[in-house]
């Protein structure tokens, strides 16, 4: 072997090396320099290591990543796939997409394989793209990858449910013969998103009775589905299940999904239990916890949890915790403690508060009757205010009975330009009531014909309870309920004993 070939394998070794131990992007563009001497930029090999760093590190530049293969003249499907990999994650998603393209159009032999599909997928579900997706389906079906692969099987569940086109979601579950866990658990979720979480419970009670060994997301997940159905009786049996399994008490996903099941479900008392027997905690834990004590009306608790957190676990609050403890503050009207927290949050935990940190002490103002401290609030907030601060601004003009300021909330709330449908409905209904409270029947009269002319429909009322097991839902207006006849006669028996009961007068 020559000197020359001997030299050019070292420095090749050399630069390898250093790109290995690249730990932040000043050392890998000093390592970047070393190639373009050494003239690595050209092998697709070596330049690949320095886009994987740049792309898929925590420590790394995305755009950079970006930058080095635009001077790639023919790169390989890895390189292609680690950008899309690494975009369809971030917040520009169709980046992914960008590079999925050129991809395609290259004239050389790269062709996409069951990584560049899945990572695709993954862009479509970021981004939302239902239809792209779909696209990417049908491809995946012409090629038989479909079938084959449980990356890209996962990915089009996701997509489907987080775009809540929960039925093809599921009907993509059918389709595939053999499920994993992972599989399982996406269509849950998928379930929850769509509101659907008795068929969450449903599909979890059909996994044990397949025998698929349940992890601990699977758990979580049924617990979770058990909190927004409020079915307590159930979520028990999940915990006396998980009892039974050797490790999963200890784990931290399961146990903080439990304390929030069993606060939410009206077991404070369960959840508390739970928290403290835990022998790992996060921050969910604690904001499951806090957020337990909020709804509880033990904001004085929730506070202490701020303290306890970094002393007993050496965690520091994120914002979803500050936020638990400040609908504590709104729930119990401590004013002063929620200004506090919401003046300091910044100075003493590291964040600025969010739109929805300021939402809530704008609730609790107006319930405490200080709407025009209220209104200075919202005007001192550095983000434009939306929909939950003046929903909370009328809702409080409610209470008060201040029309003037009622018509400004509803107007501001119109001239949002992402408001939600349902939200104006509620809000013109709202003005209707506190028109109607201070006997102003015209303007109720006309806004409710507005309502009428406009097509407009408030959410109607829903309720349920578990009962041996079975949770019902009741839904105001409904006439599509299996036991109907058998509602509407009791509540026209608790009707006609209501007029008939007569009320003592106090003696004194």
């Amino acid at each position: 072997m020559s000197q020359i070939q001997l030299g050019g394998i070292q420095a090749w070794r050399r630069c390898m090396s250093l790109a290995q131990r690249c730990a932040n992007m000043r050392q890998l563009k000093a390592v970047h320099a070393i190639f373009i001497s050494h003239g690595l930029h050209l092998h697709n090999y070596a330049v690949s290591k320095l886009i994987a760093f740049c792309a898929l590190s925590d420590s790394g530049n995305l755009r950079y990543a970006s930058l080095i293969f635009d001077q790639v003249e023919t790169p390989n499907s890895y390189i292609y796939n680690t950008l899309i990999r690494a975009y369809s994650r971030s917040s520009q998603p169709r980046l992914a997409l960008h590079y999925f393209q050129l991809m395609l159009n290259t004239t050389s032999d790269i062709v996409p394989d069951h990584h560049t599909f899945h990572f695709v997928l993954l862009a479509c579900v970021n981004g939302g793209w239902v239809l792209g997706g779909k696209q990417i389906h049908d491809w995946v079906v012409k090629n038989g990858m479909v079938t084959l692969d449980g990356h890209v099987q996962t990915a089009l569940i996701r997509l489907y449910s987080e775009c809540n086109v929960i039925d093809d979601a599921r009907k993509m579950f059918d389709e595939i013969p053999c499920r994993d866990p992972i599989q399982w658990n996406a269509t849950m979720n998928g379930y929850i998103r769509c509101g659907l979480a008795c068929e969450a419970l449903r599909l979890f009670h059909h996994m044990l009775v397949c025998g698929i060994k349940l992890d601990e997301y699977c758990i979580a997940t049924g617990l979770s589905a058990c909190t927004h159905l409020g079915a307590l009786w159930q979520g028990k049996w999940i915990h006396e299940y998980v009892k039974k399994r050797k490790g999963f008490e200890s784990d931290v996903f399961i146990g903080t999904a439990l304390v929030d099941m069993y606060a939410k479900c009206g077991c404070l008392d369960m959840a508390v239990d739970v928290f403290e027997g835990m022998p790992n905690r996060n921050v969910f834990s604690w904001a499951a916890m806090i957020g337990g004590f909020a709804v509880h009306g033990h904001a004085t608790k929730a506070i202490r949890c701020l303290e306890r957190m970094h002393v007993e676990d050496r965690l520091r609050p994120d914002e979803i915790v500050l936020l638990g403890v400040l609908m504590a503050c709104s729930h119990a009207g401590l004013q002063k403690d929620a200004r506090f927290l919401l003046d300091n949050m910044e100075t003493h935990y590291g964040f600025s508060p969010k739109h929805e940190h300021y939402s809530c002490v704008v609730d609790l103002l107006c319930r405490a009757g200080q709407l025009r401290e209220a209104l200075v609030l919202i005007r001192r907030m550095p983000m434009k205010p939306q929909a939950s601060v003046w929903g909370a601004l009328l809702n409080g003009c409610r209470i008060s009975n201040n029309i003037e300021l009622a018509e400004f909330a509803v107007k501001e709330l119109l001239l949002l330009e992402n408001a939600d449908m349902t939200e104006e409905d509620g809000a013109y209904v709202q003005l209707s009531n506190i028109y109607l409270a201070a006997r102003r029947s015209e303007d109720a009269l006309r806004i409710r014909k507005m309502i009428g002319g406009q097509g407009m429909k408030k959410t109607p009322g829903c309720s349920m309870i578990e009962v041996d097991g079975k949770v019902n839902e009741f839904v105001s207006g409904d006439v599509a309920h299996s036991h109907r006849v058998e509602i509407w006669a009791m509540l026209d028996l608790l009707s006609a004993e209501e007029r008939t009961t007569v009320i003592p007068v106090s003696e004194y």
